[in-house]
């Protein structure tokens, strides 16, 4: 295990599967003590689980961000435990079914702008708070290539709220450097979660439909996307202000 993160509290929304299960083990594995939140507490548990397994501290908080209470609430439980929060990782995120803007289903709409960017307003407005008064911090926002950088039929209104998840970065960052709270944003492109599946498509399925789509030839490997998202959170990036990295393998090009 590294100590790149030791003595470190790091909270990751959306930390019951996917790209959140991931950043959450491996910044375990380099010494930090992981918050994990989301709605669903069995995924949560385990993802603790796994970070125990890999020889890490982890505990779970559960919290909807998307409502202002929790997310003040999900940011006074990690101080109260742990005395302080060093990282965020902002990961909750939601993908409605793809569909053309002229038919996408208004509740669909609703929902991402919730969860991709209101949600991502107000855990940025209470892990701020708290960091400016206690030394600053590093916070990461998962975005997406979909959005800001590039344009895909059918995903229109998830592009929108991802490009709104870039702008909000980029604001905060700027507001806030001063005050030693640093704030950058990873955009993964198709990663090897069930989000990339299209509907009855397969893990083969998809291997062989994204040869012709991403320059790579295959979909990003959470493993990947997670380390991107240390190297954003950690000293080395300590230069880094309201940058957006994409990690998609040459998608956007």
């Amino acid at each position: 295990m590294s100590e790149r993160f030791s003595g470190r509290t790091v909270l990751v929304t959306g930390g019951g599967s996917g790209i959140g299960r991931h950043t959450a083990v491996a910044f375990a594995r380099e010494g930090a003590h992981v918050v994990v939140a989301g709605r669903d507490a069995g995924k949560l548990a385990g993802t603790v689980e796994l970070v125990a397994a890999a020889g890490g501290s982890a505990h779970a908080v559960t919290a909807d961000v998307t409502r202002a209470a929790d997310a003040e609430r999900l940011v006074a439980a990690v101080v109260e435990r742990r005395g302080r929060l060093d990282v965020a990782v902002n990961n909750a995120g939601y993908l409605a079914a793809p569909a053309p803007l002229a038919e996408l289903d208004a509740a669909e709409w609703a929902r991402m702008l919730d969860v991709n960017v209101t949600g991502v307003w107000l855990s940025m407005k209470y892990e701020i708070a708290h960091m400016r008064d206690n030394g600053g911090g590093a916070i990461v926002n998962v975005s997406s290539t979909v959005g800001t950088h590039r344009r895909v039929p059918g995903l229109g209104g998830y592009g929108a709220s991802k490009a709104a998840v870039t702008a909000l970065t980029k604001a905060a960052a700027l507001e806030n450097i001063g005050d030693g709270i640093r704030i950058n944003a990873v955009s993964p492109g198709s990663s090897d979660t069930a989000m990339s599946l299209r509907p009855g498509e397969t893990e083969a399925d998809r291997a062989e439909r994204v040869k012709g789509q991403i320059p790579i030839g295959r979909v990003g490997e959470l493993d990947e996307i997670a380390s991107a998202i240390l190297w954003a959170a950690s000293d080395g990036a300590g230069f880094a202000v309201g940058h957006d990295l994409l990690v998609d393998g040459g998608a956007a090009l």
